[in-house]
């Protein structure tokens, strides 16, 4: 599959979020560059980005695997770890040659692993483009590790989820997604559970075989955003990408089954901290054409974000907590809507509770206003425009949408949605969502506490 388009100067991306500023009306198109898109015969998808960036170039590889996938009992956190397995080299080029090369070009070079994806990204001159792209193909098909490299990077891993483990926000995120979710991958971290990282130095083999299940072209995306010239880069795709040979299986993630009753948990935390609540209310997968679902994410920021009311209230007047917030990510499978709360001072935890359910209530009983809601949706455009003035923006902008869809039409489809919602919509998402049945509330505490 191929489009070919001219690009467009990156001034446009100011011009387009200053006309969205004056006046926030429908647009058909919010992506303010041309793209050319390709599908080579292994499955390996293509998306070239050019933009005027003075010679910079984001080459980032996207593998559609993140902890989503990792459906084996006692097999969490690998997806994860081949972030860091990735930077090992090949039989041909060594983890030494490989950090030297890339620091001879200049190159920032650095990947991450949520649950939905594993990116690896480079920030490049357009110059070290072949460089770069004979690196990257090589170890994408020709990783090589010892069994000693191996046991000695899990051991490195564990002591990362160790660290995590200090700060109260993961120690709750964590417990909240295990209590959340019975049969979903969801039900874990992107660190795995603890007890399945103790156990990776002795899973050399299994190692090996979820790399060849899953570091395959047709679960890959290469996209590439700067300074660049659509027919000679495909020529290069072709030359050190064609190769690789096909053979990905999507894995038999099991579905969640409805939650029915609301769950409550207590989370202790070994050391100091104040106090967090959060709630967890099961909601939709990523879908941009879905109302309800881009509702639900408007709903976040209308009802909790610094803007809210009840921002105002138990943050600025008050102080009664250090943070609010809310958000609902996208996902792959159906998620999760969160709302969390670090409070001040323990004895309002309950409180705190209280004031959340409240505007919960409030919402699922009355529409939003109107100006509130045009003047979210305006901000929101205008925000999503302003990072993408240099090609990194726009890589790292991409990114989740094209591991979750494979491709950036569901950027345009998105805020389509967005300008179809009308303050109606958001009531009727916090109706059907936001409702104590489907719901998991956690609260933590210190040891101290």
């Amino acid at each position: 599959m191929k489009r070919l388009h001219r690009p467009v100067a990156a001034a446009a991306v100011l011009l387009a979020a200053t006309a969205i500023a004056a006046e926030d009306k429908p647009m058909e198109r919010i992506f303010p560059y041309d793209t050319h898109v390709e599908t080579l015969d292994n499955g390996l998808r293509v998306i070239l980005v050019p933009m005027s960036s003075e010679g910079l170039v984001a080459y980032w590889t996207i593998v559609r695997t993140g902890s989503r996938d990792e459906y084996e009992p006692g097999r969490t956190g690998f997806a994860h770890f081949f972030e860091h397995m990735m930077f090992q080299g090949t039989e041909t080029v060594d983890q030494e040659t490989y950090n030297a090369t890339v620091t001879r070009m200049g190159a920032d070079a650095n990947a991450f692993t949520s649950d939905d994806l594993t990116a690896y990204h480079l920030g490049i001159t357009a110059g070290d483009l072949e460089q770069t792209m004979k690196l990257e193909s090589d170890r994408f098909q020709n990783l090589s590790y010892s069994e000693q490299d191996f046991e000695t990077e899990a051991g490195a891993v564990y002591g990362e989820y160790r660290k995590n483990r200090m700060n109260p926000f993961f120690t709750i995120w964590e417990a909240v997604h295990e209590a959340a979710f019975d049969k979903h991958t969801y039900g874990h971290t992107t660190m795995g559970y603890e007890k399945d990282i103790k156990e990776m130095p002795r899973m050399f083999d299994y190692s090996r075989s979820f790399f060849s299940r899953y570091y395959r072209p047709d679960n890959v995306v290469l996209l590439v955003v700067g300074d660049v010239e659509i027919p000679a880069t495909m020529a290069l795709v072709r030359k050190y990408y064609g190769a690789w040979n096909a053979g990905y299986k999507a894995p038999t993630v099991p579905d969640e089954p409805p939650q029915t009753v609301e769950r409550r948990i207590d989370v202790e935390y070994k050391g100091k901290t104040l106090p967090i609540v959060w709630l967890a209310y099961k909601a939709g997968r990523f879908d941009p054409a879905d109302e309800m679902y881009v509702a639900t994410g408007l709903l976040a920021e209308l009802a909790f974000g610094e803007t809210s009311d009840v921002y105002k209230k138990l943050v600025l007047d008050e102080q009664a907590v250090e943070l609010i917030a809310a958000d609902l990510g996208h996902s792959r499978d159906p998620g999760l809507f969160n709302v969390y709360a670090r409070v001040k001072e323990p004895g309002r935890v309950d409180e705190v509770l209280a004031e959340i359910d409240g505007v919960i209530e409030r919402y699922r009983e009355t529409p939003p206003d109107a100006g509130r809601l045009a003047d979210l949706k305006s901000r929101l455009k205008y925000g999503f425009l302003m990072g993408l003035d240099t090609p990194d923006g726009v890589a790292s902008g991409l990114a989740r949408l094209v591991a979750i869809t494979g491709g950036i039409e569901a950027v345009d489809e998105l805020y389509r949605t967005y300008d179809r919602i009308t303050p109606e919509g958001v009531q009727a998402a916090a109706r059907a969502y936001l409702v104590p049945t489907g719901r998991t509330v956690a609260k933590l505490k210190g040891a101290d506490r």
